[in-house]
């Protein structure tokens, strides 16, 4: 059993038992959350589409951590002109197990 669900503005593919890394959720670790925008859910076969949201359906999970994902370097540069600019980012994001998918 698998759902399509958004969270946090993005569209992810859940199963039961499943970890996966979100944009930054608001949440302490530990907290439960429970996601209502189902899109999808297919059960063995058993395909229900939502219109555009399932209605009742809800995906739940726990919130496990908060962490930062890798460096990404942004550099600037216009030739012969003597200008360079280099930058720095990490992205937060939050780690979450799916517990539930409730139909």
């Amino acid at each position: 059993m698998y759902a399509i669900v958004e969270i946090a503005g993005q569209q992810f593919k859940v199963q039961k038992d499943q970890y996966l890394y979100a944009h930054r959720i608001e949440g302490e670790e530990g907290a439960d959350v429970t996601f209502e925008k189902v899109m999808l859910i297919d059960e063995e076969g058993s395909v229900t589409l939502g219109t555009p949201l399932i209605d009742g359906a809800q995906v739940k999970g726990k919130i496990l951590s908060h962490v930062k994902g890798d460096k990404i370097i942004v550099f600037k540069k216009k030739r012969r002109k003597g200008y360079k600019k280099k930058n720095g980012h990490r992205q937060h994001f939050t780690k979450i197990q799916i517990s539930d998918i409730i139909k």
